[in-house]
């Protein structure tokens, strides 16, 4: 916080730092019997007339200040990059991710990508907006709704917070809209070698197609030739397969583009579980990858998937952004 040479908090933010990344501390308590303070660090996303800030954190998480609650404030760096694992912007991450789920069709609309393939996964169903639309902003949500209203299919833009070049003010603004968030997560990154250094065990068979006993484990219900397609659909695609009594007992989808090995779809028997399945799944397809020239992995995880973030957090992955899927609202609603 920034404190004044004579030793007293001082705000240093004005509605001038919207679009900058702040850290601001208010007073939480009642300010009667004892000071308890909050302190928040994201995107200032706006300060309205009536003296309430709007903050977007890391996560994407919302908060709001009333300008009256602040102790102290200032504008601090963008968010830090990694101090361990493969260094990245959030443009590369966000193409890179967008090649590991390949839409269907897609279309730009300036700095957009219009991404759609039958509604399998909302990757591959949304807007990836990587910079200026070309129109102002109405428009080109306007022309989004057309676009998948005549494929048949629901809104969606892709957003991110949380890292350098990130789109909280985007945010702000599909939340002003009424655009509902729906679904968020977080892409991990990480350095492949130790990955691919975990000891052999189990029998993983690698396959450049997803047969019918990976499909067999794969939790998503009625995949059909969309989702074939999306799952087969990258620059270098290996589908990994630990075989079991009936279906397999862990499977894996691995997405080689360059420097980067993406990893997805790692799943397993839930009576086979902590038994290190998942684990040797990944060691597998990351020594693929490294054959194939990767030496950086990616891989996305929803809040509460524990259990994965522990595995993947024991192998060196660290949260690099969130990302977010915000739905268009109903017509009636705009």
């Amino acid at each position: 916080m920034e404190i004044s040479a004579a030793g007293r908090f001082e705000v240093r933010i004005t509605a001038a730092d919207v679009g900058k990344r702040v850290s601001v501390r208010r007073l939480a308590g009642n300010g009667a019997t004892e000071e308890k303070f909050t302190d928040t660090v994201g995107v200032l996303t706006s300060w309205d007339d009536d003296g309430v800030l709007t903050i977007i954190r890391r996560d994407g998480q919302i908060v709001r200040i009333a300008e009256s609650a602040l102790v102290a404030a200032k504008v601090v760096p963008a968010a830090p990059a990694r101090r361990r694992g493969p260094a990245a912007t959030y443009r590369e991450l966000a193409r890179v991710a967008s090649r590991g789920w390949l839409p269907l069709e897609s279309e730009q609309l300036g700095e957009w990508e219009l991404r759609a393939a039958a509604g399998f996964t909302r990757r591959a169903n949304s807007v990836l907006p990587l910079g200026d639309p070309g129109l102002p902003l109405d428009a080109a949500l306007e022309a989004v709704r057309r676009w998948y209203g005549e494929r048949g299919l629901p809104a969606y833009v892709q957003t991110a917070t949380g890292a350098e070049g990130t789109q909280e003010l985007l945010c702000a603004e599909l939340e002003r809209r009424g655009w509902v968030r729906e679904v968020s997560a977080e892409l991990w990154t990480g350095a492949l070698a130790p990955v691919a250094d975990r000891a052999e065990g189990a029998d993983v068979v690698l396959s450049r197609t997803a047969d019918e006993a990976w499909l067999a484990r794969y939790q998503r219900k009625g995949v059909g030739e969309v989702a074939l397609r999306v799952l087969g659909g990258g620059p270098s695609v290996w589908f990994a397969t630990v075989p079991g009594e009936g279906a397999p007992a862990a499977i894996g989808r691995l997405v080689v583009d360059g420097r980067w090995a993406g990893f997805a779809a790692v799943e397993v028997d839930p009576a086979l579980r902590r038994r290190g399945l998942a684990g040797e799944v990944m060691a597998a397809l990351a020594r693929r990858a490294l054959e194939e020239g990767a030496s950086a992995a990616w891989l996305q995880v929803e809040a509460e998937n524990t259990g994965a973030r522990a595995l993947y957090t024991r192998l060196g992955f660290g949260a690099h952004h969130a990302y977010h899927h915000y739905r268009a609202p109903e017509a009636d609603g705009r």
